[in-house]
């Protein structure tokens, strides 16, 4: 019984080329698509890209809706907002005066205090 036969440069080439020939002729022994399933294919395909068109724009017109509405809210809630704080200002009473700074350091000074008095 023979061993096995490491094929040289020469015969690995001969048989690359005739794989490459065997392949090229089973290619051209195919026959060629019928031209009514070609067609069929190509208006399944271009009515799969037309609803996937129309999903799209359908989706993107909701997400624009939504979009105008939540800033439709967004406008309301600024506008109740500024309703709101046009009120306060307005109740709030103009004849108190102003604390001076002397009062705003002893009533910072006081919760300093009570703070530190509560850790203990």
């Amino acid at each position: 019984m023979a061993g096995f036969k490491v094929p040289d440069f020469n015969e690995r080439t001969a048989a690359a080329r005739d794989a490459k020939q065997r392949a090229l002729d089973q290619l051209r022994a195919k026959p060629a698509p019928d031209p009514a399933i070609v067609a069929e294919r190509q208006a399944a395909r271009e009515a799969r890209d037309a609803a996937a068109a129309e999903k799209r724009i359908s989706r993107q017109k909701a997400a624009d809706d939504a979009k105008a509405a939540r800033a439709q809210a967004a406008a309301a809630e600024a506008e109740a907002a500024a309703v709101a704080a046009a009120k306060v200002a307005a109740e709030k009473p103009a004849d108190r005066p102003q604390p001076t700074a002397e009062e705003l350091k002893a009533a910072r000074d006081a919760k300093y205090a009570a703070r530190k008095a509560r850790k203990r």
